[in-house]
């Protein structure tokens, strides 16, 4: 029987106080934004609850009502990150239901998404989906990748149980993750024939457990470039 992948232990990022009235839920939006802006204007180092106060134009005891510390401040983001990330995919790949979705438009998605992110959001490039922590980097990738599993779970006809499938997924965020950081490495604005070869890698390396599901019609290159 084939064992589960290991997973590291969930980081909390629960708020100190949860927003219940607009005013308040707006509030929190401005402190994760003004957060966003400092990191990108100053790093992860210089971030601070005072500097993000200051930003966002708001007492620094509202910023400590929702957060204890910097660190969980940014791991808010990084959360924020994470569920916009999910909604751009799925407006992105959202079909008429005579239309099923096709996997390999669904990975470029992925792909193309991430790098709209990483190119036009404040401070994505130092938080992404996770604080600056190789723990919790690795972490980070785990979530992507089951949110991606089950974002496309119904329209491709996924196995949710299906641990080879699970990896598969984390396999294919770490691999994509590592060479989309070397892409940014390579040109500010993420070396193009990197891009593509890491759409390629994808394509070739999920063909094995996606071939076959919400692909009516597909072929095997389309999608490519």
């Amino acid at each position: 029987m084939q064992q589960p992948t290991p997973r590291p232990a969930t980081p909390s990022v629960a708020l100190r106080r949860a927003p219940v009235q607009r005013r308040s839920a707006q509030r929190l939006a401005r402190i994760l934004d003004a957060c966003a802006e400092v990191l990108e204007e100053a790093g992860y180092d210089e971030l601070s609850t005072r500097a993000v106060a200051g930003r966002a134009g708001v007492p620094i005891g509202s910023v400590y009502r929702f957060f204890p510390n910097k660190r969980a401040m940014a791991e808010a983001l990084a959360r924020r990150n994470l569920d916009a990330y999910a909604d751009r995919i799925t407006a992105r790949l959202t079909a008429p239901a005579d239309q099923p979705l096709q996997w390999r438009r669904a990975m470029d998605v992925v792909v193309d998404e991430y790098l709209a992110m990483k190119r036009t959001m404040p401070g994505f490039a130092l938080v992404e989906f996770t604080v600056p922590a190789p723990q919790a980097a690795r972490q980070a990738n785990y979530e992507v990748a089951d949110r991606l599993r089950a974002l496309f779970a119904g329209p491709l006809g996924l196995d949710t149980a299906d641990e080879r499938l699970r990896t598969a997924f984390l396999v294919g965020v770490e691999t994509a993750d590592a060479l989309l950081q070397l892409a940014f490495r390579t040109d500010p604005a993420g070396d193009p024939a990197i891009v593509t070869e890491t759409k390629e890698l994808l394509r070739a390396y999920l063909a094995r457990y996606l071939d076959g599901t919400g692909a009516a019609g597909e072929g095997a290159g389309e999608g490519q470039g």
